[in-house]
């Protein structure tokens, strides 16, 4: 039996979640509640918890915050987030907190209680969305990969974009059009899977 605590500050949200998991054979919600303080009240010393699926966006205390004071209350209890939020920020912050989980709220509720079941079995679920994040995030692609993607002179393009340079100071540095350079960009864009400067200077191509 997996012994479930829910907070989400959501009623309805929360009333769905306790209720479906309630009426699922092998598991039991016997604590929920809107905020990380009132769930900490109402989880009495003689209830075991297993598993907390919690928001991250709460009242007061974020779910994020509420991760070190649930293991401190019983180092067994894995908390896993379901929330909005999929940024990597978030999500490796919750990590770095003590998450083993992090799902997405779009999520069916089958989905989430399998992925419970999963954690019960020494898994670490997290919605497709968020696993690519941190696989990226792991393996940020090297320089030699970049240089099979683009040409040496977009290479030269996507250096003065990282340097803070505009357009047309790349323009004429290269000696180029200001049309070629956007050209140039252009390509850099799709070969690299971004849409914006901000994307490319931070380097979160695939």
């Amino acid at each position: 039996m997996i012994q479930l605590g829910v907070i989400e500050d959501d009623p309805e949200i929360r009333k769905t979640l306790t209720d479906f998991f309630n009426g699922q054979p092998g598991f039991a919600c016997p604590v929920s509640a809107a905020t990380v303080a009132s769930f900490l009240e109402e989880w009495t010393p003689d209830t075991e918890l297993d598993v907390v699926l919690s928001d991250i966006g709460l009242p007061g205390q974020s779910g994020i915050k509420g991760i070190p004071q649930i293991k401190k209350r019983s180092s067994r209890c894995q908390v896993v987030m379901l929330t909005v939020y999929d940024d990597p920020d978030k999500v490796f912050q919750a990590l770095c907190a003590g998450a083993t989980g992090y799902l997405l709220k779009q999520t069916p509720l089958l989905k989430i209680k399998e992925a419970l079941v999963s954690l019960n079995e020494g898994g670490a679920p997290m919605s497709p969305g968020i696993a690519r994040k941190v696989v990226a995030y792991f393996n940020p692609k090297s320089a030699h990969d970049l240089s099979e993607k683009i040409t040496p002179r977009e290479g030269q393009i996507l250096q003065a974009i990282e340097e803070g340079m505009t357009n047309k100071e790349v323009a004429a540095l290269l000696g180029i059009t200001l049309e070629t350079v956007k050209s140039h960009i252009k390509n850099i864009y799709r070969k690299l899977e971004v849409n914006n400067r901000h994307a490319l200077i931070r380097g979160k191509y695939k």
